[in-house]
């Protein structure tokens, strides 16, 4: 009796699932009405977002589409890109191109042997302060944007993940160093670069790096100063748009925080390839230039011929005694 109820059901089945399988298409794309990511961005407005449920206590992290936030992607990932690319390698290639051409710019009477003093300790503490925590910041930073393209292949996988996140924390908790660094320089040495005729001067003769004639120049020439209020603006920018990036929604809303990431990235790149140049001229491109945040003792000499100004007022005042030296009369 069990074998013919069993084979009977077989039957029915058969006989009445039939017709219904015969009515189902050959193949079924749910997907097929479905509403697409375009089309949901297509319909919301500007500010609007698709919003979901989650259990996490903060209610923004339920919002799932926002269309902001495509166009937030597409600048970081495409202009942002293209200005870090053009502005540091550019700088880079502009820089290498001129020391061929150029080459080491030298002292033009040879070093004299006797030095004035340039920078104190202190000052050259401040300027190490914001240079060291800079670089950090700057290699961290663009580990943000580049990182994947240029890093990530040559360290590996394994090596990436750690190492973004030492970049993170080294961003994060430099970055206040960096903001005291910007504002000792912007207290010690203001009155020093507030700019004026002679910058004027100064840049049209080639500021010494075109030809041979050193333009007269006080303490900082007119470069220095464009570097100087690159660094205090530039930084001002980067410390107010980096609070809104540490301390997320406590001042600005979504689209603020997209800015300042923005504005964050372009100002910081921009200022890596104003501090190449800086450093190039610090360094390998002009003779004598590294002692003054070396040891904050310069050449007689260098100094007369870079900061000839300065030069005059500080013998004046020391009796036209250079620091450490003998007796010399200011030209």
């Amino acid at each position: 009796m069990a074998k013919f109820l069993a084979a009977l059901g077989v039957v029915l089945t058969l006989a009445f699932g039939a017709p219904v399988m015969a009515q189902q298409p050959a193949s079924v794309n749910p997907r097929a009405d479905s509403v697409t990511e375009q089309d949901l961005l297509n319909a919301l407005k500007p500010g609007q977002t698709v919003h979901g449920r989650t259990s996490i206590l903060d209610d923004r992290a339920s919002n799932l589409i926002a269309p902001g936030n495509k166009e937030w992607r597409e600048i970081h990932q495409g202009i942002m890109s293209w200005i870090g690319a053009f502005s540091i390698l550019g700088m880079a290639g502009g820089l290498l191109l001129f020391y061929l051409m150029r080459g080491k710019i030298r002292i033009a009477k040879g070093p004299s042997g006797q030095t004035i003093t340039r920078f104190n300790s202190f000052e050259r503490f401040t300027h190490w302060l914001t240079a060291s925590t800079f670089l950090v910041l700057a290699a961290s930073g663009l580990n943000i944007t580049f990182g994947k393209f240029v890093i990530q292949p040559w360290l590996g996988d394994a090596m990436f993940g750690p190492w973004s996140q030492f970049a993170k924390f080294a961003h994060n908790y430099l970055s206040f160093p960096f903001m005291l660094g910007v504002v000792l320089m912007l207290l010690i040495w203001v009155r020093d670069n507030i700019p004026n005729g002679g910058d004027i001067a100064w840049f049209k003769a080639g500021g010494g790096l075109i030809g041979d004639q050193h333009p007269p120049a006080a303490r900082f020439n007119g470069g220095q100063k464009v570097i100087f209020w690159s660094v205090i603006l530039g930084g001002a920018a980067l410390t107010f748009s980096g609070l809104m990036l540490l301390f997320p929604f406590r001042w600005a809303g979504l689209e603020g925080l997209q800015l300042s990431n923005i504005v964050h990235g372009i100002v910081g790149m921009l200022m890596i390839a104003a501090m190449l140049a800086h450093i190039y001229i610090g360094s390998v491109g002009m003779e004598g230039a590294f002692d003054a945040m070396g040891t904050g003792e310069v050449d007689l000499n260098w100094a007369k011929e870079h900061h000839s100004l300065w030069v005059e007022e500080e013998m004046a005042k020391k009796g036209g005694m250079p620091a450490g030296g003998k007796p010399v009369a200011a030209e």
